[in-house]
């Protein structure tokens, strides 16, 4: 039986409930009625307005412009107009100003047909990279731009590929490398142009097999230097830190970046949306959301428009099957909870899910008992229940000193806990305090 390679520290085994949308191939949503589109949709500085209430707008157009170095623009997903900039809530609690647009009822929609781009220079890719609006797809949302800036004197040994999808219920990814192989192995390639990496690689678990099969025979039928490396599925191998260790064997230093061990790190869904950005010169204004979970009535994968809201996905979705405990944006174990169906899609959102109420959930706290369960899940190598422990105290200063923001804030520890502590709300908490 072949050995499937894996990080070695730490993690756990969430039943993954891929299987409830892993088999609906990619439906597109209808445009609605109305989208909000907030102006912070990534990490960093959010964009500045462009347009004010009243305003024209046309498909692509950027109406929101980058206000620093880690920042990203802001476009319009259709023609149509403003008609009010007011602060939202999103699903992760950041208040951002956003664009209230309603489409063109007749002609919403902008057309992207495929243009040339083998003579463009890695400057010119990377700047179309940075004019699109390009972010990281996996949740995170670092501009992109930022991430493929190779600074002068280093140089890439791997690009590494993230399509791992290690989240439970998620399964965006999983159906783009099977529907849109071509296209997301060509935004790996002009990546390769941008960065210049001696080996490329694409990481992913082996619950994928169907995904695995159709990306190394499009490989050889393109001639494409990539290989295609199974993962033993393992959580939370998505991380790019875990993901580095499980495929070249590299550990990334505390306070370091990938590039730090001559690596880039890149999702699936984000060379899909540089392939678009280079190809159609298209922004990245939708992008594929998995609807999921037990109280809903029809689990789908839907390429959205930004700025749709929620309830418009849970609509198409046949609605409610019944009243969830909660609603999850992104994956349960990193994902963000919220109540507000009017929320909107940002860039990051990977899931939107409607979850019953674990059996664990109503089980009560009780005093830690010191089994080690938690330390032995960490992925990090922290000890999550001496940081908890001086967090509670106030005592963040020592908190830090024990490499406290070298917690990914995964969920392996709460997940792993049987007294029931809140661990990774501790570890958010303490390092939002101890950077003070």
């Amino acid at each position: 039986m072949e050995r499937l390679p894996t990080f070695s520290k730490g993690g756990v085994h969430p039943d993954d409930k891929k299987a409830l949308s892993n088999n609906q191939a990619i439906q597109r949503l209808p445009v609605p009625s109305e989208l909000v589109l907030p102006l912070s949709q990534h990490l960093g500085a959010p964009a500045s307005p462009l347009k004010q209430k009243g305003d024209m707008v046309v498909a692509g157009e950027k109406i929101g412009k980058a206000s620093s170095f880690i920042s990203a623009d802001v476009h319009c997903p259709v023609n149509g107009t403003i008609t009010d900039l007011r602060k939202v809530v999103l699903a992760n609690s950041v208040v951002t100003d956003a664009f209230v647009i309603t489409p063109d009822a007749s002609n919403p929609l902008g057309e992207w047909p495929e243009q040339p781009y083998d003579a463009l220079s890695p400057e010119e890719l990377l700047a179309i990279v940075k004019d699109m609006g390009v972010v990281g797809t996996g949740g995170a949302t670092f501009p992109t731009h930022v991430k493929l800036s190779v600074p002068k004197g280093r140089t890439v040994d791997a690009l590494v590929v993230n399509g791992v999808e290690c989240e439970p219920y998620l399964t965006a990814d999983h159906r783009l490398m099977l529907e849109e192989t071509e296209r997301v192995l060509r935004g790996i390639m002009i990546v390769a142009k941008i960065t210049g990496p001696k080996r490329i690689i694409i990481g992913v678990e082996n619950n994928k097999k169907d995904a695995i099969a159709m990306l190394r025979q499009e490989i050889a039928r393109l001639g494409f230097p990539i290989t295609v490396m199974a993962l033993r599925v393992k959580y939370p191998q998505g991380d790019e830190k875990q993901l580095l260790k499980a495929t070249i064997k590299r550990e990334i230093p505390s306070g370091k970046l990938p590039l730090d061990v001559g690596a880039v790190v890149l999702n699936v869904g984000t060379s899909f949306a540089i392939y678009e950005a280079v190809a159609m010169r298209k922004p990245l204004i939708d992008r594929v959301v998995t609807i999921s979970g037990e109280a809903m009535k029809e689990k789908k994968n839907l390429r959205v428009l930004l700025g749709s809201k929620v309830a418009d996905l849970i609509a198409f979705a046949g609605g409610l099957d019944h009243e969830p405990d909660k609603f999850i944006s992104g994956g349960p174990m990193m994902g963000f909870a919220f109540h507000d169906d009017q929320i909107p899609v940002i860039k990051g959102t990977s899931g939107i899910l409607a979850l019953d109420k674990e059996p664990s959930a109503k089980a009560p706290t009780t005093p830690c008992i010191s089994c080690g369960r938690c330390v032995a899940a960490c992925p990090m190598g922290l000890q999550p229940t001496k940081l908890y422990r001086l967090i509670e105290h106030r005592d963040y200063e020592r908190a830090m000193a024990m490499n406290l923001m070298d917690c990914k804030e995964c969920g392996c520890c709460s997940y792993s806990c049987p007294a029931h502590l809140p661990l990774v709300h501790g570890m958010k908490l303490g390092k939002r305090l101890g950077r003070k």
